[in-house]
């Protein structure tokens, strides 16, 4: 598949959404609302519950399900308070030493006047700083769209996996076409240019893995993520704080690194 028939696959309206895997991963849950400063964001769906028989904390992105769910949850992009929810249930983790397990599907943060005015910028770069010093071990799944910062809130992870059809970017392609070229109809063109495939994700070094779908199967695949999610949680689990920490700042540390050298000449 190309990275545009990718896109198209992320983005189809019967691909399970975030609270479809939280039903398939996650037993005996209790969701929390509220980010205790302004108000809930059903865009992002979180709480407690166990991975199989570990105690977890779980925050998913939902799209929602039908036409009113999805409008009344931005179409998965989040607000602020959303962010705001989803930091304080990992400040939460931290303090009673859960596991934090994020599973991403957004274009992006929600992007209108009220998330500027309740400041959606502030409300991320908070998580981006939070989730790189939290002392409890964070794993993020991509399994639908990972756009821009909106998805990297949630992203800050000592692990971080990728469904098949998943894509990760800076950016949207339709938005990237639009500024580059001025004609949002490019989009195709954008999403070969972003690099933006699970596939390329792993040889950059921004995910570990890719995890096979089977949504026909939905309930083995979930069964096969359980087993994946709790290898690595017993793994890191088991690690000391100080090492989980700088093992995370060197996991982002070495992202992007590139060598130049001189140009021999012939």
């Amino acid at each position: 598949m190309t990275a545009y028939e990718k896109l198209k696959a992320a983005r189809a309206s019967d691909r399970p959404k975030g609270s479809d895997f939280v039903r398939g991963l996650f037993r005996d849950r209790v969701e929390l609302c509220g980010d205790r400063r302004y108000g809930e964001d059903p865009s992002i769906v979180a709480g407690i519950g166990y991975l199989g028989d570990r105690a977890v904390t779980y925050i998913a992105i939902d799209k929602g399900a039908d036409m009113a769910d999805r409008m009344k949850k931005h179409f998965g992009c989040p607000m602020p308070e959303g962010y705001r929810k989803a930091l304080r249930l990992m400040k939460q983790a931290e303090k009673f030493h859960r596991p934090v397990i994020c599973l991403i599907d957004t274009l992006g943060a929600y992007c209108g006047a009220e998330g500027e005015e309740r400041g959606q910028g502030l409300a991320i770069a908070e998580n981006l700083t939070e989730m790189m010093g939290l002392r409890t071990p964070i794993l993020s799944v991509v399994i639908g769209e990972g756009g821009s910062g909106g998805a990297l809130a949630l992203g800050v992870a000592d692990r971080v996996y990728m469904l098949e059809n998943a894509v990760y970017s800076v950016i949207t392609p339709d938005g990237c076409a639009s500024i580059i070229w001025k004609d949002a109809g490019r989009v195709q063109d954008a999403a070969e240019c972003l690099h933006i495939t699970a596939e390329d994700m792993v040889s950059f070094g921004v995910a570990e893995g890719i995890i096979r779908e089977d949504f026909g199967a939905f309930d083995r695949m979930c069964g096969q993520m359980r087993t994946l999610l709790s290898r690595d949680l017993g793994v890191l689990c088991a690690r000391p704080v100080k090492r989980l920490l700088a093992e995370r700042y060197r996991r982002f540390r070495r992202i992007g690194i590139y060598e130049e050298s001189e140009a021999i000449e012939h």
